[in-house]
């Protein structure tokens, strides 16, 4: 299950970038050739958190459809089923333009930074 070790990742990045603050949402950017499942994504999210700045932040993921360039015609499709393939000439030499994503794309944080328990 890769969305674990994502998971992890996506804590790890918000954290960093949250300069003490704490994260209450998170866009990800995930592209559909990543093959992630939302629902275990979000599970794993909801298990490597806890304790950090961004426990209980939403994920809110989008995903990105796969599209690409035909080098033999030069149409530019969404590639919706393997093998990927020209929609306008069938061609297989694509050219892929989205679909691989998979980043942070920005983040909610409150306003001040969190207060520590003496």
């Amino acid at each position: 299950m890769h969305e674990l070790s994502i998971a992890q990742s996506v804590v790890e990045i918000a954290s960093r970038h949250a300069g003490g603050r704490r994260v209450t949402r998170i866009y990800l950017k995930v592209g559909h050739l990543r093959q992630v499942v939302p629902s275990a994504l979000a599970f794993s999210f909801e298990l490597v958190s806890q304790g950090t700045p961004v426990e209980a932040a939403e994920l809110d993921l989008e995903e990105v459809p796969a599209a690409g360039m035909c080098r033999v015609c030069g149409a530019e499709s969404r590639l919706e089923s393997f093998p990927l393939r020209c929609a306008a000439c069938g061609g297989l030499d694509i050219e892929l333009t989205s679909g691989e994503e998979l980043y942070v794309e920005s983040l909610e944080l409150e306003e001040h930074p969190q207060e520590t328990g003496s």
